[in-house]
């Protein structure tokens, strides 16, 4: 199992469906070779997702809804995740909220067809109730700070330290990330040391001049942690 984790949600950016979205999985490829801690996985729009998997393999979905095959257009059902070439989902981000309801039944969907779940919360009190519901990972993130530029592991390290305990009094075997904010490598190696295993990063990669150059930045940076 890998000890670091760099988490890429393309969000819907104007790179997440241009070639820049096929350059990062381009560069997520090659780094996986060579990278013997970190792991990488990139959160795609639904749309892009076969053209990059036929890139790289390590997807998650950016969201799925909790409903069964059916009559439900415009959206993406739990089970779909059993059919598509991805390895996971991550759920509940900041930008799109779901009751805690949902939460579990997505999460047991996806279980159950032997994939993973990233399920985000804004605070260590949500990360922990999250915790009872046993995704394999829980990434943190302080919604104020998304997008700013303002890194939580600077800003705001508590959360991180508060969320790692929190979960780990639930369940010390579920991984912990932390997110908004980062914009360097250093950011994230911060995070680590707070005790993170890794991060959930958009802006520093997606709003990049220099994407897959970012990105490698990044790795690198965790690989050394």
């Amino acid at each position: 199992m890998k000890e670091r984790f760099l988490v890429v949600n393309y969000k819907a950016y104007p790179t997440a469906f241009r070639e820049e979205a096929v350059e990062i999985a381009r560069k997520a490829a090659e780094l996986a070779e060579k990278l013997s801690k970190t792991r990488i996985i990139l959160a795609v729009p639904a749309p892009m997702t076969y053209k990059i998997a036929s890139i790289y393999e390590d997807l998650y979905l950016q969201h799925l809804d909790p409903l069964d095959y059916g009559a439900h257009t415009g959206y993406i059902p739990a089970e779909a995740i059993r059919d598509l070439p991805v390895r996971g989902t991550l759920i509940n981000h900041s930008e799109h909220k779901i009751p805690f309801r949902d939460v579990a039944k997505i999460i047991d969907v996806v279980r159950k067809a032997g994939k993973e779940v990233i399920a985000c919360a804004d605070t260590p009190s949500e990360a922990a109730g999250l915790a009872y519901l046993k995704p394999d990972m829980i990434a943190v993130e302080p919604p104020e700070l998304i997008g700013t530029g303002i890194p939580v592991s600077k800003a705001k390290p508590e959360v991180i330290t508060r969320s790692v305990e929190a979960v780990h009094r639930v369940d010390p075997g579920i991984t912990v990330l932390a997110g908004a904010g980062i914009s360097s490598p250093d950011d994230a190696v911060r995070a680590v040391e707070l005790g993170a295993r890794g991060v959930l990063v958009a802006s520093i990669i997606m709003k990049s001049k220099d994407p897959a150059g970012s990105l490698e930045a990044l790795a690198y940076a965790l690989e050394k942690t």
